[in-house]
Formats: structure tokens, sequence, C-alpha cells
């Protein structure tokens, strides 16, 4: 079986960033994958379930509303491994040009003053929410980015490179 792009990340070398994941052809146009990476995976801990789902609403918020992009978006959610997130945009731009889309939506975590959609006839787990922890994970993610916004490494993701079988497979090392 054919491995999947986002497992062919080096993760032992992935910086927090805005990562190109991908880029599907969809009818007659295409979407974008962003890796939206706030922690390192395997050497920071992972963000908090409750802030990571206050994020999630947050930011879901803000782009949906962001009056020059919200037509373009497909979805906003969490990575499993808590380490980020995935923002899927109609259309394929490199992940420089949605710098600022993605740092402009975090910086508006810090003037929260609750987070949208947490009513039990909104959400499906509504008392798994933290906005004080959402705020100083989005500061943080803020701070880094405005810090290396000129290291392209916050930008390219690290490949890693499989070996491949004789008869053409990839080769699993685990």
């Amino acid at each position: 079986m054919k491995m999947i792009e986002s497992f062919s990340v080096d993760h032992t070398k992935i910086v927090p960033g805005i990562f190109v994941s991908r880029a599907d052809k969809v009818g007659g146009g295409a979407v974008t994958t962003y890796d939206i990476r706030l922690k390192r995976p395997n050497v920071e801990p992972a963000i908090d379930a409750a802030a990571m789902h206050s994020l999630e609403h947050l930011i879901a918020t803000t782009l949906r509303n962001d009056p020059e992009n919200k037509d373009d978006v497909v979805y906003w959610g969490p990575m499993g491994c808590l380490t980020g997130f995935y923002l899927i945009l109609k259309g394929v731009r490199p992940s420089r040009d949605i710098y600022g889309l993605v740092l402009n939506a975090f910086r508006s975590v810090g003037d929260a003053a609750e987070v949208p959609g947490t009513a039990p006839e909104n959400c499906g787990n509504c008392l798994l929410h933290d906005l004080e922890g959402a705020k100083r994970y989005a500061a943080e993610f803020v701070s880094y980015l405005e810090a290396h916004a000129d290291d392209p490494a916050i930008f390219e993701y690290p490949k890693t490179d499989r070996p491949l079988t004789e008869d053409g497979r990839n080769f699993y090392d685990s």
C-alpha cells in the first residue's frame, strides 16, 4: 500500500510553521491542505486537548469570517497528534502566501472574550474548552511566526527518504 503524503514528512525534523501538505484536483478546481504546525512532534508536549478545542472554534470562526478568504475556507481542524491543525483552502497557493492569514487568525485569539459555539446545542463536547490556554498557545505561535518570518524552514516540509524494496514498494523501518 502506498504511504500517504503526511507520513512521508520527517517528523524528527519538522519545526512549527505553515506547510503545504498536499494539493488536490477537485472537480474543475483544486484545494490545498496546509499543515499549521504549532509544536515540534515528539519533542515538545502536545497541545492540551481543551485548549486545542478552543483554538479550533476560535480560529475556524475567524477564518470563516475573513472578508478576503472566507469563501475559500473549506476546513479547519486539529491534527490527531495535537501538534497542529489542518487548513484546507480552495485553490493552490504556496504556504508563504497564507502567512498573513494564519498569523492574523492566531493574533485574533488574544482579543477573544469567549469561545464561540460552546453551547451544548452547538458543540459535541461543550465542557472541553480552555480560553486562557488557547490564548497562551496562540500568543506563543504568533511570537514564533513573527521571529521566524524569514526562515524558509517554517514553510518547507522536511521529507523522509524511504528506500524502496526490489519490487518497488516502500521499505518501512517499523
